[in-house]
């Protein structure tokens, strides 16, 4: 049987790790619950791990993807697959190795994590509902900050802009009555971001309501750190006194605002959101490419199925001889 067949092949690869590789008894354990997985996998299919073949290494692998293992373990699981496949060339126990040329997991093109439109929406709206919940925030204060995370939200999601680039984002890159904003990005190249109404309409109400009352802080030490350096900020999003966001406080921000959705987005969350609900209502991907700053096509193009998916539905809703008779 193919259980007893596998027992006895992960057996002797466990007694090769331990006995001629000398790994530790952790490693081993991590050796043997990848392999067994693969060994699973294999039986449904009624296949054995001398028999599999390199398709069945691939559907496994993306079997993994779909149920969003991340791709650190996924490259891990195929590490240990390749280990096994070599020591049973090796020992001549099969006569090809089924892990032969598959790609790395980082070479995979699988589409990024996005929101749903719904689920958007409720993490943007999130930050107004959520504002004088702060312990020890006067109220004026607590809107304020509340303004300024809805305004970065309404940017992520405009613009599909990273972390680093909200992080560093100057006021002098802004240009509102223009509808939109220079983006600094990897490698420090520019680029021109469009910015919806939405998002204008969060940075007027940011800029003229709550930025002045996050730069004075609270109490004569803040006011005083906003008077010798603050008040000439050139950054557009601000902490209390004037300081520098940081990258985990805007993290931590995104993800407590998306709590709202039920779901725990990242910053590069939303960046995918933006670029997958372009893609899905038209957009093509060298738009898409130009929004997100990517240097080349091929980056964009993890969200070709997307816009296959809609090109199929628009033919088979509009071409005469697409449904069945």
């Amino acid at each position: 049987m193919a259980s007893e067949a596998n027992s006895r092949v992960l057996a002797s690869f466990l007694d090769y790790l331990r006995i001629e590789k000398g790994l530790a008894t952790l490693s081993i354990s991590a050796y043997t619950t990848d392999i067994c997985q693969f060994a699973e996998f294999l039986e449904k299919r009624k296949r054995s791990l001398l028999t599999a073949r390199r398709a069945d290494v691939r559907e496994f692998l993306q079997q993994l993807f779909s149920h969003q293992v991340d791709g650190r373990s996924v490259g891990r699981k195929l590490s240990a697959l390749r280990h096994l496949y070599r020591y049973l060339l090796l020992d001549k126990k099969i006569d090809h190795d089924a892990t032969l040329d598959i790609e790395s997991p980082r070479q995979w093109k699988v589409l990024p994590k996005a929101l749903a439109r719904d689920e958007m929406e409720a993490t943007l709206a999130a930050p107004l509902k959520m504002h004088g919940n702060g312990p020890g925030r006067n109220p004026e204060e607590s809107a304020a900050l509340a303004v300024r995370d809805r305004a970065m939200l309404e940017v992520f999601y405009a613009g599909a802009l990273r972390v680093s680039e909200i992080v560093n984002a100057k006021l002098e890159d802004l240009k509102l009555d223009a509808g939109y904003m220079l983006v600094r990005g990897k490698g420090d190249k520019e680029r021109v971001v469009p910015l919806g109404r939405s998002a204008q309409e969060a940075l007027t109400e940011y800029l003229s309501r709550s930025r002045a009352v996050l730069a004075a802080g609270k109490g004569r030490a803040a006011a005083a750190t906003f008077a010798a350096s603050s008040r000439n900020s050139p950054l557009l999003f601000i902490a209390r006194g004037g300081r520098k966001l940081t990258r985990q406080r805007i993290w931590q921000m995104v993800r407590a605002a998306s709590a709202a959705s039920g779901r725990a987005a990242s910053p590069h969350m939303l960046r995918h959101s933006c670029a997958t609900h372009m893609v899905e209502n038209g957009a093509d991907l060298r738009t898409v490419q130009t929004i997100l700053g990517h240097a080349d096509i091929s980056t964009t193009q993890v969200y070709t199925h997307l816009a296959l998916d809609r090109l199929r539905t628009v033919y088979q809703k509009h071409h005469p001889r697409a449904k069945a008779r």
